[in-house]
């Protein structure tokens, strides 16, 4: 679990204007810190620290020391509001985290054993990972930068799930909690070439089809010019 370490101060002047001129200072970003046992609180945080640690996306799925005015606060990350398209970052919200409760997080999923992988390498093998996070649900000690599917040693013609995910103790993958129903596939290897031949065999299904119509058009423009010369 990676340590992240921010700065912030205490928000007393509060509302929509103020939060406008917070951002027009540019020195900060208006936040909230809410949950627990504590009434929520309103902050504002040292801006450039703030956007180095959001390009790393494990602060996604870490708990963060806030310091506020000289108290600390854990908490992960819950919701950020940015600018509809600037890349700006206008509001943040974050949890306050019990070390002993569990909290819910969606980690990233990250593929390893692509260049190792001989269906890849060897036998025309093309990859489709089909999700780039996972839910899950752990003691705040447990919670995981991130979860690992190695897929060096898998077959042409594989498709994994989440159930065939390996995670650390003390975690669990939430979706399976609600029945086999909910393991949905995460990633598959395909063989590239027989996509582009379905593609060809559908273009050549549907040829004659066209070539049917074409004659059915010509056969009605004849019938049309006949009729006009009569």
């Amino acid at each position: 679990m990676s340590d992240f370490n921010l700065n912030a101060s205490v928000r007393h002047d509060l509302g929509k204007g103020a939060s406008r001129r917070l951002r027009r200072a540019d020195l900060s970003i208006p936040a909230i810190i809410y949950g627990g046992e504590k009434t929520p609180q309103s902050i504002a945080i040292e801006k450039a620290p703030f956007y180095k640690a959001i390009e790393d996306e494990s602060f996604f799925a870490s708990v963060i020391t806030l310091n506020v005015e000289g108290k600390q606060e854990q908490v992960v990350v819950r919701d950020l509001q940015r600018h509809p398209y600037k890349p700006l970052v206008t509001h943040a919200d974050f949890l306050r985290v019990d070390a002993t409760h569990e909290l819910t997080l969606h980690v990233p999923l990250h593929v390893v054993g692509e260049d190792a992988s001989k269906a890849i390498k060897d036998e025309d093998g093309e990859l489709h990972q089909l999700a780039s996070d996972v839910e899950i649900s752990c003691l705040p000690k447990d919670l995981p930068e991130y979860l690992e599917v190695d897929i060096s040693e898998l077959e042409l013609g594989t498709t994994l799930h989440l159930s065939d995910l390996t995670v650390p103790a003390g975690v669990t993958i939430v979706a399976l909690t609600h029945g086999e129903d909910h393991d949905n596939a995460i990633l598959n290897i395909t063989k590239a070439k027989v996509m582009a031949e379905q593609t060809d065999e559908e273009e050549e299904a549907e040829a004659p089809e066209e070539k049917a119509a074409d004659s059915e058009d010509e056969s009605e423009g004849e019938d049309e010019s006949k009729g006009d010369t009569e």
